[in-house]
């Protein structure tokens, strides 16, 4: 089976023969490797956070305000607001990798899924942008040897002004202030319009073209 599917503006690909479900401990937890590949030219991504959790449960909505919890890791890249609300939910996991992941760099975390955790997301934010990120939210898990590859666009979490003046851009290319209290930005979570050297910032070393990430998903203890 191979299948393509479109989900919140995700390409996704889930490639099995036929599934195979390998046997569980009685208390349902699993663990899963999740790679992150930056397929950006001059884009970094700050520690990733790797979230499995209860469906429903998400870390931002295209089209709606951000979370202070978002905002807080889109501008500065700390995640741990963003891990604090997720595992304040019934039998979630969190986990993270460690140092900025450059272009054409991958990375693996490995994360807990726990009994009726099947579903996850991750978040980083990528640098050198005001409000950018890269995420999936609320994706299935994949099951025994199946393997889930998901793509991620560049997102924006409209909380900040795009002025990309590097006072304003935490991160070693610009050395800025990482958070904006009392700025604010277009209001609503969107997919981000790139850079487009308006301020410090070359958009011919720092633009894109989505999507800027590619996730693996796959169930490490069914091997």
């Amino acid at each position: 089976m191979n299948r393509t599917t479109l989900i919140n503006g995700l390409v996704v690909g889930l490639l099995a023969a036929t599934p195979v479900f390998s046997a569980v401990a009685d208390d349902g937890v699993r663990t899963y490797a999740v790679s992150i590949t930056n397929l950006t030219r001059g884009v970094s991504f700050t520690p990733i956070m790797v979230a499995t959790h209860r469906p429903g449960v998400r870390l931002y909505n295209l089209g709606e305000s951000p979370s202070d919890a978002l905002a807080t890791m889109a501008e500065a890249g700390d995640t741990g607001p963003l891990a604090a609300m997720i595992n304040a939910t019934p039998n979630a996991s969190t986990a993270s990798s460690s140092g900025l992941l450059d272009p054409g760099q991958t990375v693996t975390v490995t994360v807990a899924s726990l009994k009726g955790s099947n579903h996850m997301s991750l978040a980083a934010m990528m640098l050198p942008t005001n409000d950018g990120f890269i995420a999936v939210t609320d994706l299935p898990l994949p099951r025994g040897k199946q393997v889930a590859t998901y793509l991620s666009n560049g997102h924006d979490a409209g909380s900040e002004p795009n002025d990309e003046l590097c006072a304003n851009i935490p991160g070693p290319t610009c050395h800025g202030e990482g958070g904006s209290p009392g700025v604010g930005g277009e209001g609503f979570v969107h997919i981000h319009a790139g850079i487009h050297g308006i301020g410090n910032l070359e958009a011919s070393e720092y633009d894109w073209r989505n999507p800027v990430a590619r996730i693996t998903v796959r169930q490490v203890d069914a091997e």
